[in-house]
Formats: structure tokens, C-alpha cells, sequence
């Protein structure tokens, strides 16, 4: 007992030990997030014909719990071991992309990037997210200084493989998301300035000829026209777009108040707990509880980018950097195209959307970040 005693002792003063820098600030911000989530996917969801008023907050719910289990887990395994398992990972997440393409795959509204596990559904175009950042962050970290253009090629060839397959899906709007890593992570990992010059020409080259070449889905196509005609009468997307700036519109100052949003009560918002939910912040809290939720994402952004700075190696500020360029382009995408100031993608917001595997990949996210942060000293 008394040797148990000592040892937690020693554990609690040992200024080295993980658990004395877990990063509360950050946790907060998450926790309170989450929780706003699950307050706005019942306000949108609550009048759905067909469903009782609790069903999908009751499933969000579920998704947030296993989240923060994931986020725990992520936080307590040292990342310098899954740096170490980064082939394996990367392999995994290779097969798990391929598979969903194969009849094992689900297919809905034209896109098969689902594997139906009985009531619920996983998208492992989400999770890759977080398992390419670990795998692209242990090869350039395995190559500090010398990222020349035989690696920043095999660098761009670890990305490009899960970009094909999830095209193939297709899903655009993801693979935004892993350009926005990928040039985050090459930056910070002193990539020349006239590579980086040769990669932006190249990455706008390829989403014209994936216009051009008929890869882009119809419906795709219809978001862009959307964003380019935003008073289009034909466009599909551009109705969407029309009833989210209204909403937001709605809520004025200090909002029409909880759940008492017209545009949300009557289901005006095509997608609004999933795609558009900063919607119902913008109605029903207006224009002070939408700038204190992005005071809030501006927090993780913070926090974040403060645990790539103090990270004891580059794989570990790296990994941060990943999280960093991800949170940053998913937050500005999904507000901005509510507003009409982006297109349409269909790229959650974290923490808040519906969705069970985009949930789990930002939790897993943020456990990666507090991990790095956590063994700062160690």
C-alpha cells in the first residue's frame, strides 16, 4: 500500500508526466462544442416527419460518447508509436478505401463511401483523414531537411492514393480537405517555395480536369453553379443556399431564441443537421451566439497550433499541423458556404454536424493534438 502510495506520489510531482499537460483550455472548447452540437441537431431534427423528436440527437449522442472514447484512447497511447506503426496504418487505410468501392460498399445519392454496419454507417474517407496526417508526418519527419523533389514527389504519391480512391467515390469536398493537410504539412516541413509554386498549379490543373473529364458528379456540378448563380431558379443548390442565408438572416443580433426558428421549425434548410447546422445557430442565437461559437473554434486553432510549436519532435508538430490545416478549411468551408461566400461541398463542421464518422475522426483528431502536447517533456 504504502509502496502504491509513494509511487502516485512520485507519479503526481513528476513534471515529465503526461497527465500533468493535458491541455484543459483545449478539452473545454471541444466539450463545449460537442455540447452545442447535440443542442442544435435536436433543434433541427425535432420536427422531422417520420422520426420521433429525439432519434437523431439520441444517435449523435452516441457517436460524441465513443468520440471522446476514441479521444482518450488516441491521448494515451504515445504517438511516437503510431509514427512507428505508419506503414501498417497507412496500408489499412488503403484497403478500408478500396473496399468501400467493391460491392462490400454502400452507395447513397450517388456516392458509395459508406460500409452499412446494421443501423448505423462508417465512412472511411472521414477516418483517413486522421491516419494519412500520422503517416505523412512520420515519412517527413524520417526525412527532416532533406524534403528535395525526389521525396516531396513521394510525399504528393503517399497523398495522391487515397485522394484517387476517394475520388472515385467521388467525393470532392474530402479531398479539399486533404489538399489543405497536405499543404500545411509541406510548409511547415520546409518545402521549397518553387515546389510549393508547382504544386498550387498543379492542384488547380487537376480540379479542371476533373470538371472537364466528367469525374464531377451532376449534383456536384449543381453546387458550383450554385455558388457561381446563386439566384438561379433551376439549381437545386441554389434553393439550399437561399433558405441558409435567410435563416442566418432570421436571427439578427441575438437570435429568435431556442428552437423557436421559423426557417428551422418548418424544415426550409435542406440538410440543416448535417451540412448546414451553423444555420440554426445563426437563427435561433444570432449573430453573438455565432461569433462566441467561432470564438470557440478559434480556441482549438489556438491551442492547437501552440501544440505544434511546443512539440518536443517535427513528427509530433507535424501531426498537429495536419489537425491544424484540417479544423481550419473544414470550419471556413462549412460557415462560408452557408453564408454564399463558398461553394457548396458538403464538408461537416466539427463537432457539430450529424454524422457518426466524421464525429469520431475530429475527436480522434484532437486526441492526436493532446497526445503531442501531453509528452511534450517526455
Amino acid at each position: 500500500m504504502n509502496a502504491v502510495g509513494i509511487g502516485s506520489s512520485s507519479l503526481r510531482r513528476n513534471p515529465a508526466s503526461p497527465w500533468r499537460h493535458v491541455d484543459l483550455i483545449l478539452l473545454g472548447a471541444v466539450v463545449a462544442i460537442a455540447g452545442l452540437g447535440l443542442v442544435m441537431v435536436y433543434s433541427a431534427t425535432q420536427s422531422r416527419t417520420g422520426f420521433a423528436p429525439t432519434y437523431f440527437v439520441q444517435r449523435q449522442a452516441l457517436f460524441t460518447v465513443i468520440g471522446v472514447g476514441l479521444m482518450v484512447l488516441m491521448a494515451t497511447r504515445d504517438y511516437r508509436v503510431f509514427r512507428d506503426f505508419a506503414p501498417a496504418i497507412y496500408v489499412a487505410t488503403l484497403i478500408a478505401l478500396a473496399f468501400v468501392l467493391s460491392p462490400l460498399g454502400s452507395n447513397k445519392r450517388g456516392t458509395q463511401a459508406w460500409f452499412q454496419l446494421g443501423p448505423f454507417q462508417l465512412q472511411p474517407s472521414e477516418l483517413a483523414k486522421v491516419t494519412v496526417i500520422v503517416c505523412l508526418s512520420a515519412y517527413v519527419a524520417a526525412h527532416r531537411g532533406e524534403l528535395d523533389g525526389r521525396r516531396l514527389l513521394t510525399v504528393l504519391a503517399l497523398a495522391a492514393l487515397p485522394m484517387a480512391l476517394i475520388q472515385g467515390q467521388p467525393d470532392l469536398g474530402t479531398n479539399l480537405v486533404f489538399a489543405s493537410i497536405l499543404m500545411g504539412m509541406l510548409v511547415v516541413a520546409g518545402a521549397r517555395p518553387r515546389h510549393m509554386a508547382a504544386l498550387v498549379f498543379a492542384g488547380i490543373l487537376a480540379v479542371v480536369l476533373v470538371f472537364q473529364l466528367g469525374v464531377v458528379k451532376e449534383y456536384q456540378r449543381d453546387r458550383l453553379g450554385a455558388f457561381i448563380e446563386p439566384e438561379s431558379e433551376t439549381l437545386r443548390s441554389a434553393y439550399s443556399l437561399k433558405q441558409s442565408t435567410i435563416a442566418i438572416a432570421n436571427g439578427g443580433i441575438l437570435g429568435k431564441g431556442l428552437f423557436r426558428g421559423t426557417q428551422t421549425k418548418l424544415a426550409y434548410v435542406p440538410e440543416q443537421h448535417t451540412d448546414f447546422i451553423f444555420t440554426v445557430v445563426g437563427e435561433e442565437l444570432g449573430l453573438v451566439g455565432s461569433a462566441m461559437l467561432l470564438v470557440l473554434f478559434a480556441i482549438i486553432v489556438w491551442r492547437t497550433w501552440r501544440a505544434a510549436a511546443l512539440a518536443k519532435d517535427l513528427s509530433g508538430t507535424l501531426m498537429c499541423v495536419g489537425v491544424l490545416g484540417m479544423f481550419v478549411f473544414q470550419i471556413f468551408e462549412n460557415v462560408g458556404m452557408t453564408m454564399g461566400i463558398m461553394p457548396i461541398t458538403g464538408i461537416p463542421l466539427p463537432f457539430m454536424s450529424y454524422g457518426g464518422s466524421a464525429t469520431l475522426a475530429s475527436f480522434a483528431a484532437i486526441g492526436l493534438v493532446l497526445n503531442v502536447h501531453m509528452r511534450r517533456f517526455s
